[in-house]
């Protein structure tokens, strides 16, 4: 079983107690985002510790004795658990092979700091600001996400541009901006 422990004062204090599941299955593919499908069982009762059947389902585990820290996604009609670029290299693992997986319901909240570059525009536009705050939450943080991992100042740069045509209301090409 999981514990969620919470420092409090030099204090360990139990939160509550999340089931750990285990399962294998095959690492399959979806357009270019390698995944593994949940079995239903599973599946129910990650939504019941979240407490919602709907929306991502944030999640931590072990896949192939690697640890990880996912979400569990509902994507053309099916629960997900998407393995990543880090996820594949830690677990030593790659589509098609066979994993075991263990997996846990995460009540740790996933804040994606705003990156400098996202800051600056929009202390430059507040408009654009406010039009980012329109966005899903989801949409948010998977823009945030993207630009912070960015290294090199040039992609930075037109990437940031194309934000900033989006938000505008402007048709902008591009995996981040497909409908």
């Amino acid at each position: 079983i999981g514990i969620l422990h919470v420092q409090l004062l030099g204090m360990t204090q139990i939160k509550k107690k999340y089931s750990n599941y285990s399962f294998s299955a095959h690492i399959e593919i979806v357009e270019i985002n390698p995944y593994v499908e949940l079995p239903a069982s599973i599946l129910t009762s990650l939504q019941s510790d979240f407490g919602k059947t709907k929306g991502p389902i944030p999640v931590r585990g072990i896949i192939n004795g690697a640890p990880y820290v996912q979400t569990v996604v509902k994507f053309r009609g099916l629960w997900r658990l998407y393995i990543n670029g880090p996820m594949l290299k830690e677990s030593g693992t790659a589509v098609g092979d066979k994993v075991n997986i263990s997996i846990t319901f995460d009540p740790v909240p996933r804040v994606v700091p705003m990156p400098a570059p996202l800051s600056s525009l929009f202390k430059s536009r507040p408009e654009l600001r406010e039009a980012f705050m329109q966005l899903s939450t989801y949409r948010q943080k998977e823009l945030k996400r993207y630009i912070g991992r960015l290294k090199n100042e040039e992609t930075i740069r037109i990437n940031v541009d194309k934000i900033e045509r989006y938000l505008e209301g402007k048709t902008v090409e591009g995996v981040l901006f497909r409908v």
